[in-house]
């Protein structure tokens, strides 16, 4: 089994999870949970959520390297950046996986307001 979680970074509240089977596409899971998201809300994904642009313009996901080729500088800069936006909210499924709470979660949002 394949969980998805989408929390707000600053409070570290799961706002909603969503699941699927273990070897489905995250992608395909956020797609199948028909979640509605505020288009103001930024969502930071990893690499499983190529094409998650196309459904939420407001979206950051790291580039991934074309076959035979590497990352330009700007490229490798952006997705260090992600990365170190993400830590806290990987910080969020660390604690879950910890007490086996889920498992394989991904999907986190930034900016959410929950007042």
């Amino acid at each position: 089994m394949k969980n998805q979680i989408i929390a707000d970074p600053k409070t570290g509240l799961i706002v909603c999870t969503a699941q699927g089977k273990g070897k489905e596409h995250n992608f395909n899971i956020f797609k199948k949970s028909k979640i509605l998201l505020n288009y103001d809300l930024e969502i930071l994904g990893d690499k499983g959520y190529q094409g998650i642009n196309k459904i939420h313009k407001n979206s950051k996901i790291p580039f991934k390297k074309p076959p035979k080729k590497d990352l330009d500088k700007e490229q490798i800069n952006f997705n260090k950046t992600l990365g170190k936006e993400r830590i806290i909210r990987e910080h969020i499924n660390r604690r879950l996986k910890i007490f086996q709470i889920l498992s394989n979660t991904e999907i986190d949002i930034k900016g959410l307001d929950l007042d």
